[in-house]
């Protein structure tokens, strides 16, 4: 076998044990009962140290430098390329610290879950605590190896390359925009007296509703299947997706925009070229295309007015509602309106980004030193109110709504935002190239934006860096300009 079949082979089974772990954490955020929180880290970890001992082995260093020098084609080389980077983060750290980890984060996100529910800060301080200290001694381990900061080194896992100063640099017209946009859109709000009709809604009508959505989106119920967490996330692997999401029956529009949003991640899982399946470079372009998928689907299609022409007739169908309120331009305008809010999973489109720099300023700090577990609540509501104007009466709809530090996920909240933008640019550039879109969505045809996605996002995988896959799908840099005009056309001046 050439060094290169060698890799392939190698790597196909490391991909295969992390489907099977992704599954167990699956059903960790679903299924598994508290008590069993231990248990479940233990058989994590012990996944973990698997894949840790087959990716750092001397011989993948071996097979890798040989395969530089063989002859590939163009996937093969770029596989090559993400090989090593998976290789370079394993060789970093050590197994057992990484094990350690992983059993840190199972139990401390299973005490997360009560803890939020009992608005209990203190209880779940502790484990924190614990975690952090394991992240931050990890994220200097993978700094001096790397050469870059110990933020750098942790966004490195889910957005591949990112920088620092790349993204305080995008960040930056925001950070000026905001406050001026979120108030002008809170006033149109006001003026408009935009609001979602209030009414009970069974559970069971909502779950129809976001399967029937689900299907009109594309997803494949043959591979996949719709559950309720804590959390709504996408999770399970490209043949087996897992959606949940959480109900609450005096407002729909939680469920409704969470199962569209994770459907968003979901079309983008299954869409990666099966060819490359059990590989690196056939899997997702990093979390900030990751999050551009599901916000594209999300914020920037199933928040027009397109949408609702297709949702309004199926809302009064599968929830049995009729009324001016139940409109097509009602709910649109129930659905833009902008409110300062503290959740972030529920917080429209303007106010949104407010919530990920308050998360990426205060992540970077705990990760410096600068900021202690314990001062987390009083800097969480001091960030808010100079943020958004407000703060939260509680923990619960403070620093404990988000299960990313309890699951040991720091470094991903920026890739929100930029996702954000990066799905501005690709709906801008999917409706110019192909202008029928916005007509057909309001048909409930989404194959069109489908299509031209496959073609220029799912199907390229890893195959290009993040600047280049988006330069060649909307012939644009990254460019905070086009979200921001798409933010004031949407709420500002229509």
């Amino acid at each position: 076998m050439s060094a290169y079949a060698k890799l392939e082979e190698r790597f196909g089974k490391i991909a295969a044990v992390g489907q099977a772990a992704a599954i167990l954490h699956w059903d960790a955020a679903v299924m598994l009962p508290e008590g069993a929180s231990a248990g479940r880290g233990e058989q994590l970890a012990a996944l973990e140290g698997i894949t840790h001992d087959w990716l750092s082995d001397a011989r993948v260093g071996e097979w890798l430098a040989a395969a530089e020098a063989e002859k590939l084609d163009a996937w093969k080389t770029a596989n090559v390329r993400e090989m090593g980077r998976k290789y370079k983060h394993a060789t970093a750290v050590p197994g057992a610290l990484k094990e350690k980890l992983v059993k840190c984060s199972t139990e401390a996100e299973m005490r997360w879950r009560s803890a939020r529910k009992e608005n209990d800060f203190a209880g779940f301080a502790p484990h924190l605590e614990q975690l952090l200290a394991l992240v931050r001694e990890i994220a200097q381990i993978k700094a001096e190896a790397f050469g870059v900061g110990a933020y750098e080194a942790l966004l490195d896992e889910y957005d591949p390359g990112r920088k620092v100063a790349e993204i305080d640099a995008a960040f930056a017209p925001l950070e000026k925009e905001l406050p001026g946009l979120i108030e002008a859109a809170c006033e149109r709000t006001k003026a408009l007296a935009a609001s979602l009709p209030m009414v009970s809604i069974p559970v069971e009508r909502q779950k129809a509703l976001g399967k029937r959505l689900m299907k009109a989106i594309g997803f494949d119920f043959q591979h996949g299947r719709l559950d309720e967490s804590a959390h709504p996330f996408c999770g399970g692997v490209a043949d087996d997706i897992r959606i949940t999401t959480r109900y609450d029956e005096a407002d729909f529009s939680r469920a409704l925009m969470g199962v569209i949003h994770e459907t968003g991640h979901a079309m983008y899982e299954r869409g990666l070229p099966g060819a490359w399946s059990r590989q690196p470079v056939g899997e997702a372009r990093g979390m900030a295309f990751h999050e551009s998928q599901s916000l594209l689907m999300e914020m920037q299609v199933c928040r027009s007015r397109e949408f609702f022409s297709f949702l309004a007739p199926l809302l009064g169908e599968v929830f049995s509602v009729r009324g001016n309120a139940w409109e097509a331009e009602a709910l649109y305008r129930g659905y833009t309106r902008v409110e300062r809010s503290f959740i972030r999973v529920d917080a429209d489109e303007v106010t949104y980004p407010a919530h990920v720099l308050l998360r990426y300023r205060l992540e970077q700090k705990m990760i410096a030193g600068d900021l202690k577990v314990r001062d987390l609540p009083g800097a969480w509501a001091e960030g808010m109110k100079s943020l958004l104007g407000i703060v939260p009466p509680d923990d619960a709809k403070g620093c404990l709504q988000d299960i990313h530090w309890p699951g040991g996920a720091f470094g991903y909240f920026p890739t929100y935002t930029l996702g954000a933008m990066i799905a501005a640019q690709l709906y801008a550039a999917a409706k110019k190239a192909q202008p029928e879109i916005p007509g057909e969505i309001a048909k409930g045809n989404f194959a069109p934006l489908l299509t031209w996605l496959r073609e220029k996002v799912h199907g390229k995988a890893s195959l290009l860096g993040q600047g280049e896959l988006l330069k060649e799908a909307t012939g644009q840099a990254l460019d905070a300009g086009v979200y921001l005009a798409h933010l004031r056309k949407r709420y500002v001046e229509s």
